[in-house]
Formats: structure tokens, sequence, C-alpha cells
């Protein structure tokens, strides 16, 4: 069968590295763009340069039609609580193990913060540029990054009226190929069968998988005063409501679109 072009738009800290490995045995590392962060290219050129089968990152989508035709472009949604708290402890736990002379890097710095400081200090002191660093990985970024279709679209979208981001955001997740949860990734394993013939386990061979010791959000509450923890809830609220909207209730497993 012919092999479609594969564009996994990667939101950070929802099982991405298992799913990039999963697709680089699918196509061989011969076939998967370079590009795997929207940092590598200069602003203004494509983040998907035509030529290859496996498009997989941190990686804005708005050139996604300048692919060969029909590309199956799909996303991971997590628990947006359970996201931040995994991505605030992430940083941590790599800020123990660079040392202290990368840790020192401007590039570092939300390692640096996120080692230093409280958690209530991280994600609401500093100046107005780290509250746009916290803004751009924390505020929705589901809704964020399917409206503006920039995996820093934060500031761009923020300014929307809820409803409207959220009507937007649906809109947008039914371009997409498929939308899955991180909770059950078996419906993705199934689909790549589907669109390439080739079978691949991406649930039984997770990696980069932080500490198993429960979910994380708890934790990361009980570091937070009452007011903290309900501004971190209001910061994904409209993605929370995205995900009861795409199906992703709090007690289903998986979601995904017919693509």
């Amino acid at each position: 069968m012919t092999q479609p072009t594969l564009v996994f738009l990667h939101i950070p800290k929802t099982a991405g590295q298992s799913i990039h490995a999963a697709l680089t045995e699918i196509a061989g590392p011969e076939n998967v763009s370079p590009i795997r962060v929207h940092t590598q290219v200069p602003e203004g050129q494509t983040q998907m340069p035509v030529g290859y089968q496996i498009y997989s990152g941190h990686i804005d989508w708005v050139d996604l039609g300048n692919l060969p035709t029909d590309p199956k472009a799909f996303t991971v949604l997590r628990d947006p609580l359970e996201r931040i708290a995994s991505f605030y402890f992430y940083l941590r736990r790599k800020a123990d193990l660079i040392g202290p002379e990368a840790l020192a890097l401007p590039e570092n710095m939300g390692m640096q913060r996120a080692a230093a400081w409280s958690a209530e200090d991280y994600f609401f002191a500093g100046n107005t540029m780290w509250q746009a660093f916290i803004r751009d990985h924390y505020w929705n970024p589901y809704c964020s990054y399917l409206v503006t279709k920039r995996i820093r679209g934060a500031s761009k979208a923020i300014h929307m009226p809820s409803e409207v981001l959220l009507a937007k955001a649906q809109v947008a997740a039914r371009d997409l190929s498929g939308l899955y949860h991180t909770n059950d990734l078996r419906p993705l394993e199934r689909d790549l069968k589907r669109w390439t013939g080739k079978s691949v386990s991406i649930v039984d061979k997770r990696v980069n998988v932080g500490p198993s010791d429960g979910p994380r959000w708890p934790k990361l509450a009980a570091l937070l005063s009452k007011d903290a923890v309900q501004k971190l809830e209001q910061m994904v609220a409209v993605d929370q409501r995205l995900m009861h909207a795409l199906g992703f209730a709090p007690a289903e497993a998986s979601y995904r679109l017919v693509g």
C-alpha cells in the first residue's frame, strides 16, 4: 500500500517520545523530518520541509496544507491539570540531572526556576517576561495550539472570549485525522496500522515516563495555596471544556476522530 504522510503534532508532556519512536519504526529514521522543535527553524521558513514521510515534534502546523495529498495529522491530549503537574515535576527532575553550569544557561531558565523557586512563585511570581513564559507553556495549550496552529500560540489566543476559543478549537480539531488520550493509546496503534499496514506497540513501550507514583496533580496541588490551585484550574478551564466536548470526559479513556 502507498505509505501516507504522518504528522504528529506533539504537545509537550503527552507521551510524545513513545509515539515518535513508533513512527520512526514505521518509516525508518531516514524518512523522518529532522525538525523536532519549532525553534530549529528561522521565522518565516517552513517547519514541514517537503520530502519526508514523518513529521513529528513540537512544531507549528500552519504549513500542513503544503504537504502531499491527505496527510494524516494527529495529536494527543492529556488531563490538563495532570499535564501542568507533569511538566513542572519534569523540569525539577531535569534540573537535578544537568548540573549547575548547564542549569545557569539562559535557555534553561524554566528548569532554574522550577528548581530554585517555590511552586507558587514558579507559576505566579516573576516579571512580565516570566509570566509570558508561563502563559506560553501552561495557558489552555490545547485550544491555543488548535486555533492558532502554533505551539506557542497562547499570546494570539488569550484575548479571545472563552466561548469563541472553544468553538474555534472544536472546528480545528475536525481538521485532524485523529485525536487521542494518553490514558489509552490503543486507538492510535489501530489507526497507524490502518493507515500504514504496519503494527507498532506504543502502550507497552512507553519511553521518557516519569516516576510511576500515581497522579501528579494532587502532589502539585499540595504545594500550593487554595487560591493558587484555583488559578491553575482556571488557566486550563477552556481546555477542560474542550476535552469534555470531544468526548474525553473524566471517566472516558479515549476518543478519536475518524480520518
